[in-house]
């Protein structure tokens, strides 16, 4: 039986996953890339590590498949958004790439708004206002403060493109990536050229822009020899890592929503038209779903957040694990629920890295409100797990006001993992949520558009429906619902009182004054 492969870029590794055209995932494997942090607010990657982790991964999970894993029949590609590559006329990496969560682009965020007319005009022209993690304003950071690397720059890529462009030589891209570079115009699914001219970069630096499940290229004899496959096999154009997992969660119709908490957080919905909000609190982006968008609200550091407390209070946990097979956030959890819900007035704001959605502020900073004699570590735990969830209820509540509703919300990521959070979940979200039979998340969505392009499936959903299923439903709690809306409420005034506060903290931890 035929095989599909799925590659995964993510922030902290490189995922592959094998499976058949029924969804059954033969095998999964991961490896590590590391990240750079020359300055605080700074995240890069070196696109060299990203092949390194790429070839472990695919040798891996071939490995692991053993005699199932052949023949593999086509190949799809998801990553991290975002991530600028700047290569020179011969596709030499000319600097370590700015990623998704970086921070230093403030000021190019406001030329770009400036040089469009203004924020609505922007949106107007891309769907979304400028963020400081978008590909757009990281290229004028670079002209601005590099000038000799940007004098060499010839081609832009996002971060999987630069994988299709070591596996296949080509320079390609997908719609719903390309929403993230700010360069899209989202409604007509092409590159913007009156905002690239208006911004003065190269349309020419820009890749050929195509649908998910169309082919992009083939695998060169040199890829699949470093890779241990064979040359020739057809590489789609894949997705960005949350239009991917959204395909790999069935989110591909509308009325059904995804929470997905990893590193960020995001709430995702399929949209049969672009609908965007007038003051971008979310994002509008092309869907990997031909002829359809999405909604997605993004929390920089929601799982990012918990890693943070376990690193500096989760110790004994950690340790507690080490040699029993047992996952330390999930005797983390297990404390947490020691404390009462709402942990006694403890609030956290899950602001580490500053935040995307739906507040739009890279100075924003996380915080602990309400702190008193009486907390103990549960209670510091259970808030930031609350803090993650009722950050993520902001999004959904942004995208509820939109018109936008569902009948049930599918989780993923590692806030579906344990049933304690899962629950918590329901609860704040005050509905439904469900678990489905794959948990793979952008690699399985990245197989599955495979599997299309192959044409082993006429269309993404047609696929999904033949491969995706609900096998857990839990409702919210009557009493803790009610709860956590009170706690909602408090939660959203939190921001507000403390956002003047923010610009001068962030000058503080620069060693500034004023």
């Amino acid at each position: 039986m035929s095989t599909y492969l799925g590659i995964d870029l993510g922030t902290t590794g490189t995922k592959a996953l094998l499976c058949q055209a029924d969804g059954t995932v033969l095998a999964t494997a991961t490896a590590e890339h590391p990240s750079l942090h020359p300055r605080p607010g700074w995240s890069e990657q070196r696109p060299e590590d990203w092949w390194e982790s790429a070839v472990a991964a695919v040798q891996a999970v071939m490995a692991r498949a053993g005699s199932q894993a052949r023949p593999v029949r086509a190949i799809g590609l998801s990553g991290q958004m975002h991530g600028s590559v700047f290569l020179d006329s011969g596709h030499r990496v000319l600097r370590p790439a700015l990623l998704w969560n970086d921070q230093r682009t403030a000021a190019e965020c406001a030329e770009i708004e400036a040089a469009a007319g203004g924020r609505a005009a922007l949106i107007q022209m891309v769907s979304n206002p400028a963020f400081t993690g978008f590909t757009a304003p990281k290229i004028l950071w670079v002209r601005r403060h590099e000038p000799g690397v940007a004098e060499q720059i010839r081609h832009v890529l996002l971060p999987k493109d630069y994988l299709r462009l070591r596996l296949t030589g080509e320079r390609a891209t997908d719609v719903s990536d390309a929403s993230g570079t700010l360069l899209l115009d989202v409604t007509h699914r092409r590159w913007c050229r009156p905002l690239l001219s208006k911004l003065g970069i190269d349309a020419n630096w820009m890749p050929t822009c195509v649908e998910s499940d169309e082919i992009t290229g083939k695998l060169t004899p040199t890829a699949a020899a470093a890779l241990g496959l064979e040359a020739g096999i057809p590489v789609v154009g894949g997705a960005g890592d949350q239009a991917a997992g959204a395909v790999g969660n069935g989110i591909v119709r509308h009325g059904i929503i995804s929470a997905t908490i990893g590193t960020s957080g995001v709430v995702f919905a399929h949209a049969d038209q672009p609908q965007t909000h007038p003051d971008g609190r979310v994002h509008t982006m092309c869907h990997a779903v031909r002829g359809a968008w999405h909604l997605m609200g993004v929390i920089l550091a929601a799982g990012g957040s918990l890693r943070w407390v376990r690193d500096q209070l989760g110790q004994p946990e950690v340790a507690a694990a080490q040699g029993q097979d047992q996952d330390p956030y999930d005797l983390m959890l297990a404390v947490a629920d020691s404390a009462p819900p709402g942990s006694e007035g403890l609030f956290f704001l899950p602001y580490l890295t500053g935040e995307r959605h739906p507040h739009s502020d890279p100075h924003a900073s996380g915080a602990f409100v309400g702190l008193t004699v009486r907390h103990t570590r549960a209670h510091l735990l259970r808030a930031v797990v609350e803090g993650i969830t009722f950050a993520m209820n902001d999004c959904l509540a942004v995208i509820r006001d939109l018109g936008v509703e569902a009948s049930e919300i599918r989780l993923s990521g590692g806030g579906a993992r344990n049933p304690l959070w899962r629950q918590w979940q329901a609860d704040i979200y005050g509905q439904k949520v469900a678990l489905i039979n794959a948990q793979e998340g952008p690699a399985f969505g990245a197989a599955i558009l495979a599997m299309v392009g192959a044409g082993a499936y006429q269309n993404v959903p047609e696929a999904c429906a033949a491969t995706i299923r609900t096998v857990e439903s839990l409702a919210p709690q009557p009493e803790r619902q009610a709860l956590y809306a009170r706690w909602q409420q408090q939660f959203q005034r939190l921001y507000p009182s403390l956002a003047s506060e923010f610009p001068r903290l962030a000058q503080l931890a620069r060693g500034g004054a004023g």
